[in-house]
């Protein structure tokens, strides 16, 4: 005797009656309440909840859910790299790298953000950034109590304390603390710039440098600092810079323990120990410590002025010339002596300056052993030996050794001093 249909579902235990009023042919998790499409799906999914991982690589044990997974890993230990990119020829493990990939030449970024319509290129993208509208930071650090908004920050952040770099480049054994750093070093290596810019075309290892470039044409300066209101297209400007304010030295030198507010002020500042000068002129054979001055240098030669003052187009060969200069329009001198609070616009006449603190007296004349503070003092007591008077009145040709000298001398031409 047949029963009628409704009293079959009746007896079946409670989980099989849910899975047959869901849709038909559709299969529950009884846990999370997920629905798939056949029982192999189904029972594949579960391990995520009872925690077994039956596939094992024979090569570093690792474990894994699915015998998919287990075979794409494999290809790390083989190298095996299927899936190529028509454009640059590119490899790579898994079909969904590829796809991803692709989508840098393309200009493809199909995931908008719901609240300012920015758009990604993939849906991790469109979550990392999503975070940015809340308020909310779940994840803290067990040492220092500071909080994220994503665990692969946090994660990032707690190799600060553990010193630990985990991702080692397999050509220059260079280590980084994540992969993404290791991904733009390793660009060094084959020398691929996957990153152009829409308006020059110039290409960049990674889409952060780009980014940072795009702020030249677009005028864009995010970062602004607190006490002088100066801004700066990147953050690490910001930081550099809020030492001038703060006095802030964090990097000395091992040999004589003079600090600096950059790695790159000590780096310079470490050849001063040795004799060493590798970096030499193919024109005139003068050597130097650093390349940023053999640099500087070789525009002497080539006449090359390539930093330009944006008030008078006033132009010149190195970089720090120009920001120097435009403190004359603005005003500011953001280097103060710690001893009697005078301020300069740059680096190098605060040097000098400190010399009157300390006494100290680098430079000497070769004909009287007269002892200078600076080398355009020394320049300037040489003349007194050769008898040069390189500056010229216009007006009336007379000649003066310096160049004050012949400012004062012109305000009788102009009527400002009889």
């Amino acid at each position: 005797m047949f029963l009628p249909h409704f009293k079959i579902v009746m007896l079946l235990p409670l989980f099989f009656q849910q899975r047959i009023h869901i849709v038909e042919g559709t299969y529950l998790c009884g846990v999370c309440s997920k629905t798939f499409k056949n029982k192999h799906s189904l029972k594949v999914h579960q391990r995520v909840h009872t925690g077994e991982r039956p596939y094992c690589c024979d090569v570093c044990n690792k474990t894994f859910i699915r015998k998919s997974s287990l075979k794409v890993h494999l290809r790390i230990h083989t190298g095996e790299c299927p899936y190529c990119c028509d454009v640059c020829n590119k490899t790579f493990r898994q079909l969904v790298q590829l796809t991803l990939h692709q989508r840098l030449h393309t200009g493809d970024r199909p995931f908008p953000c719901s609240v300012c319509n920015k758009t990604f290129s993939s849906t991790s993208g469109l979550k990392a950034h999503q975070v940015v509208h809340t308020e909310e930071r779940p994840y803290h650090c067990d040492v220092c109590n500071k909080t994220f908004k994503q665990l692969k920050i946090l994660k990032a952040h707690q190799l600060v304390h553990t010193g630990e770099r985990p991702y080692c480049c397999n050509m220059c054994n260079k280590t980084y603390k994540d992969s993404g750093s290791l991904k733009v070093h390793q660009y060094i290596h084959t020398g691929e710039h996957p990153y152009r810019c829409g308006v020059c075309n110039r290409t960049f290892s990674s889409s952060g440098y780009l980014k940072v470039h795009q702020r030249l044409h677009t005028g864009e300066s995010p970062y602004c600092c607190d006490v002088c209101n100066k801004i700066f297209r990147k953050l690490e400007r910001l930081k550099l810079h809020q030492r001038v304010h703060t006095g802030e030295r964090p990097f000395p030198c091992s040999v004589c323990d003079k600090t600096f507010s950059s790695t790159s002020g000590l780096k310079a500042h470490q050849v001063v120990h040795t004799e060493e000068r590798p970096y030499h002129c193919d024109v005139c054979n003068k050597t130097y410590r650093v390349t940023g001055s053999l640099k500087v240098r070789q525009r002497v030669h080539t006449g090359e002025l390539p930093y330009c003052c944006s008030a008078y187009n006033k132009i010149y060969r190195d970089t720090g010339s120009p920001k120097v200069h435009q403190y004359i329009h603005t005003g500011e001198h953001p280097y103060r002596c710690e001893v009697c609070n005078r301020t300069f616009s740059d680096t190098g006449s605060l040097k000098v300056h400190q010399y009157i603190h300390n006494g100290e007296r680098l430079y000497h004349c070769d004909v009287c052993n007269r002892t200078f503070h600076s080398t355009s003092n020394l320049k300037e007591h040489q003349l007194s030996h050769t008898g040069v008077r390189p500056y010229s009145c216009e007006v009336c040709y007379k000649t003066f050794r310096f160049q004050g000298s012949l400012k004062v001398h012109q305000l009788v031409h102009t009527g400002e001093h009889q």
